[in-house]
């Protein structure tokens, strides 16, 4: 049954780098759900023991959040500031600017992939109406909403995850891995910059879009409840209390429809998680994880070391994917300490900058910005995300080592 658990396992994982099974239609959810449900039918994961494989907590909180991030969508946020930045009177590098700190710090509170899918086709629109070339600014976008995620435990997947697995509090974190997030922030402004200088503008401009409605009365209950809910976590209360309280609220509108606020709830990104929560649990069974975590330790290959974790966050994210190699991860060390946790939430999300398939905010960004005509290319995002990574990723290193979180 070992034999089988194993390939299950580095089949889902093959999958995850591949994003698809060759000649098939099923993408990394429905790798991940095949993977579960092989290991459940053939027995090596007993039925009774799948609910308690699955992080209940991770998802509730997931699924909290998508519902506040769905209040600021359905009332025009990101839409506006996306429009907002696009014509504002300002030289292209400012312009970029203005674009980091706000992706950034949206990302910090209403997850990246969320920021990222809401804000591209308006950013798209807006800037060809001023004759500007979007490419960079897209880059721009991804990149600081990664690098902005980092900051906190609700910023993306990945640190929802390390910290209910870790039990971390939450304004503990923002101190550990605040400055990793505004150093990528900085390096992404720099390097695109230094990359796209001379090249920013079009033969023509297009034409500008019309400013989007805002519901203002939707618009303020939002950003309400995204104060509620940082209080809420500045208490004793579980986080998972906390979300749900906030997503209760939420859901009691007049205006806004139960079926609606579900329908723009990322259910696949739940059922990917849930089935790697499964696979991953497998092979936590099996016991080869613990074996490989005394072998590590006795050559001196702890997750503590930098030398360690940067490379494994680098080369993970970007094969795997960055949230599938933290389950990963955490399958392998289990019990991290708080500042190993730390370390791997900033480095494994940073390193999702590097190529387009590093992060899942970079993919639906090249994708929105398809939708709507324009194309980013694999070789013109590298040319930014190779640089931007690694000094990003350097930068948070020599930050988790001074203080005390990492060792070399």
């Amino acid at each position: 049954m070992t034999a089988l658990v194993l390939a299950v396992f580095v089949v889902t994982y093959l999958g995850m780098a591949a994003g698809r099974w060759p000649g098939l239609a099923v993408d990394r959810t429905g790798i991940a759900l095949l993977g579960a449900l092989v290991l459940v039918v053939a027995g090596a994961m007993p039925a009774a023991e799948v609910a308690a494989a699955i992080d209940w907590p991770t998802l509730v909180i997931l699924f909290g959040l998508m519902i506040l991030s769905a209040q600021a969508a359905q009332a025009g946020l990101y839409d506006w500031c996306a429009r907002r930045i696009a014509v504002t009177a300002a030289e292209p590098a400012r312009l970029l600017a203005l674009l980091i700190v706000v992706a950034g710090g949206l990302s910090m509170v209403l997850a990246n992939d969320v920021v990222v899918f809401a804000m591209t086709p308006m950013l798209c629109a807006g800037l060809i109406g001023r004759g500007l070339d979007p490419r960079p600014f897209l880059i721009g976008l991804a990149g600081a909403a990664n690098a902005g995620s980092a900051a906190t435990l609700i910023g993306n997947p990945q640190n929802i995850l390390i910290g209910q697995v870790g039990g971390l509090d939450f304004w503990a974190f923002v101190a550990a891995c605040g400055v990793p997030a505004l150093i990528g922030m900085v390096c992404v402004q720099l390097v695109v910059v230094r990359v796209w200088r001379g090249r920013w503008h079009l033969p023509a401009p297009g034409a500008v879009p019309e400013a989007p409605a805002v519901d203002r009365p939707a618009l303020v209950k939002a950003l309400a409840a995204a104060a509620l809910l940082l209080v809420l976590f500045a208490t004793d209360l579980p986080h998972t209390t906390g979300v749900l309280l906030v997503a209760g609220v939420l859901l009691v509108s007049r205006r806004m429809g139960t079926r609606t606020m579900l329908g723009m709830v990322d259910w696949h990104l739940l059922v990917l998680f849930a089935g790697l929560f499964v696979v991953t649990r497998a092979l936590a069974l099996t016991g080869l994880p613990a074996e490989a975590v005394a072998a590590l330790a006795e050559m001196g290959l702890g997750p503590e070391r930098l030398a360690v974790l940067a490379p494994l966050s680098l080369l993970g994210s970007n094969t795997i994917g960055n949230v599938p190699l933290v389950m990963l991860l955490l399958a392998v060390w289990p019990d991290l300490p708080p500042g190993t946790l730390y370390g791997l939430a900033a480095l494994s999300t940073l390193a999702g900058n590097l190529f387009i398939v590093g992060s899942l905010a970079n993919i639906i960004t090249v994708e929105r910005a398809r939708a709507v005509g324009v194309r980013l290319g694999f070789a013109e995002h590298a040319r930014c995300g190779v640089p931007m990574t690694l000094l990003s990723m350097a930068g948070a290193a020599v930050w988790l080592w001074a203080s005390g979180h990492l060792t070399p």
